[in-house]
């Protein structure tokens, strides 16, 4: 395990997390993630082994923000990036495109995930496939006053990554059990399962944990594995076909730090 960047102060809301990574033509691996600190921001860094990243853009924001996805497409980069409404629950999600991942920083960001009034839509996770654009989206069910911290994960898919169409919910908690106030899914696993963080109470917001899920259709199903004490657990494969991790992890004094280390069983289920 390696620290890949390090929480910005101690203590609680003192952040370092929620990555998104890819792997750039020359190889090198490109990490965005979320900085938490009273001055929030959205980061991308860049790293020749994996481990040791240098910060090459920051997005700072007038709104909260959480957990951004980096992908590239033919010869641009897009992030997408979460936005909170002012004085709401309200989230929205929208994405900045530019030729390289340092031209991100000053790109305009435009609407692509509006989410309405009963929903609030954030921490996407999007893949491309060289054909189509897949998207899984976290959303939190505004319906209930004082409740707006349930969440569930929904699917959508495009043929340009802007314009979407919705396929419903597709992981969500299950009554009486570590999950049972929310599902937000993160990532894929070279066994074909899916991670995702889940929380039982709304008092585990911000607490959550790392479960499992195996596909059934378009759905995913949580797994009887005992879950994992990190979150938005991100898996890239690299050129050589093995495959790295990158997690945010909650310290002692409650201040958060992203790590990495090349996948095993360790970080799987069990």
């Amino acid at each position: 395990m390696h620290v890949a960047i390090h929480a910005p102060g101690p203590g609680p809301q003192q952040w370092a997390g929620a990555p998104s990574a890819a792997v750039d033509t020359a190889g090198s691996i490109l990490l965005a993630y979320r900085v938490r600190s009273g001055k929030d921001f959205n980061a991308i860094a860049r790293s020749p082994d994996g481990d040791h990243f240098e910060t090459i853009a920051e997005l700072p924001s007038t709104t909260t923000v959480e957990r951004p996805a980096l992908v590239q497409a033919n010869d641009k980069w897009r992030l997408y990036t979460s936005h909170a409404t002012p004085n709401s629950k309200h989230w929205w999600i929208g994405v900045a495109e530019a030729k390289t991942p340092e031209g991100l920083a000053d790109a305009e960001v435009r609407p692509v995930f509006e989410g309405d009034e009963n929903t609030a839509v954030k921490d996407p996770v999007i893949r491309f496939d060289g054909k189509r654009w897949h998207a899984w989206i976290c959303c939190h069910l505004l319906d209930i006053p004082g409740a707006e911290d349930r969440m569930n994960t929904a699917y959508a898919t495009s043929d340009d990554g802007v314009q979407w169409r919705w396929h419903g919910t597709v992981l969500t908690g299950r009554p009486g059990e570590w999950d049972a106030r929310g599902t937000r899914l993160t990532t894929f696993l070279p066994n074909g399962l899916a991670a995702y963080d889940g929380r039982a109470t709304a008092a585990e917001n911000w607490f959550e944990r790392t479960g499992f899920a195996a596909r059934h259709d378009q759905e995913w199903l949580p797994t009887k594995d005992s879950p994992r004490d990190f979150r938005y657990l991100e898996v890239l494969e690299l050129p050589n076909g093995t495959h790295r991790a990158y997690y945010e992890a909650r310290l002692p004094d409650e201040s958060h730090e992203l790590r990495t280390e090349l996948l095993n069983d360790r970080l799987g289920p069990r």
